[in-house]
């Protein structure tokens, strides 16, 4: 992992993700969160100001050792206990059925094997337990698509493996979560990066 990667871009994704723009989108996604919950791709911490207070404790996972210091100071101030558990959310290190809940904010698109992810969640989270996502990908306008492919490699390139076409409800889905509910809507930005998915998704079981 080179300087940019390390250093600088946890700070850039700090601003852009992190600002009250951001907040606003983010606490509509984390209505329902409860009870001990899993966050991947934790970050500098942005959604700890925005957990419902149903959320009893929150176990963080995120590969960025500078994430973690940006993130101290919203850990040290939030009441709800947050504990640091591993760098990698494709191996968990937490026993079946131990969360009611997970969360990822724009991080799906940049974890390598999305399918073990999601098979970790699942893992996890107790039966009936839920898993809520917003994550940016595929757009469905096609020409806006077209430039999605066309820019992935760059984008994954200088963004930390983050892809650009994911069709994030067909890969949780797919996993074996149940679908509850996903809104799709766009943010301001560049178009190849603006579609929006915010959604629930159950654990059978």
């Amino acid at each position: 992992m080179g300087v940019w990667e390390a250093q600088v871009l946890p700070r850039v994704i700090d601003k852009m993700l992190g600002n009250e723009q951001m907040a606003k989108v983010r606490s509509r996604s984390l209505a329902g969160l409860h009870g001990v919950v899993v966050e991947i791709g934790f970050g500098s911490g942005p959604n700890v100001p925005l957990y419902p207070e149903a959320v009893t404790k929150v176990y963080a996972v995120d590969p960025s050792v500078v994430g973690r210091k940006l993130a101290a100071e919203r850990v040290v101030a939030s009441p709800i206990p947050i504990e640091f558990i591993g760098l990698d959310c494709e191996h968990l290190p937490l026993p079946d059925d131990s969360a009611d809940s997970a969360l990822s904010t724009w991080t799906l698109c940049s974890v390598p094997d999305v399918a073990a992810a999601l098979a970790e969640l699942r893992r996890v989270i107790r039966p009936g337990g839920e898993f809520l996502f917003l994550e940016h990908g595929h757009s469905p306008v096609e020409k806006v698509a077209r430039r999605q492919q066309r820019f992935e490699p760059l984008q994954k390139r200088v963004a930390g493996g983050c892809h650009l076409t994911r069709d994030i409800p067909a890969l949780v889905g797919g996993s074996g979560f149940e679908i509850q509910r996903v809104a799709e809507f766009d943010i301001a930005g560049p178009k190849i990066m603006s579609h929006m998915f915010s959604g629930a998704a159950r654990n059978p079981g």
